[in-house]
């Protein structure tokens, strides 16, 4: 096993006090937009085979770290992942019930302060992501 140096680091932060389903479903939807935005290469996607010469396509060869805060220490490492033009996405409870017309109607009429975020995934440099997030708990 290498000890490579990555040069960007992925770190999702979830709200500990979200349902676990709902939390989780964040998360992929983090996920999923983050991931396009990214692209293949920069997240280092490989297809991982085995012995069969099954393919397991798409799996980042780069540690996802996971961990877990309160909405407001949430809302603040978004603020600053945008000082710091790190890339992220983040989840807010107004993107929950309804259609998604009706989601993006609501979280257009939520200031930032009264969103409940459910979570965030951060990419960007490693030393400067482990530097915003170093404070923060494993997601047990």
């Amino acid at each position: 096993m290498s000890n490579e140096k990555f040069k960007n680091k992925l770190v999702a932060v979830l709200n500990k006090s979200i349902e676990t389903g709902k939390v989780m479903n964040a998360l992929a939807h983090m996920c999923i937009g983050l991931g396009s935005v990214i692209g293949k290469e920069e997240l280092r996607l490989t297809d991982y085979k085995d012995a069969d010469g099954g393919s397991h396509p798409f799996i980042s060869e780069m540690p996802f770290i996971i961990l877990s805060e309160n909405s407001n220490k949430i809302r603040k490492l978004r603020q600053e992942a945008i000082a710091n033009n790190i890339i992220f996405t983040d989840f807010t409870d107004t993107m929950t019930i309804g259609s998604y017309k009706e989601q993006i109607e609501r979280t257009l009429q939520v200031k930032d302060e009264n969103l409940i975020y459910y979570g965030i995934v951060l990419f960007g440099d490693w030393d400067k992501v482990t530097e915003l997030t170093k404070k923060f708990s494993l997601w047990r």
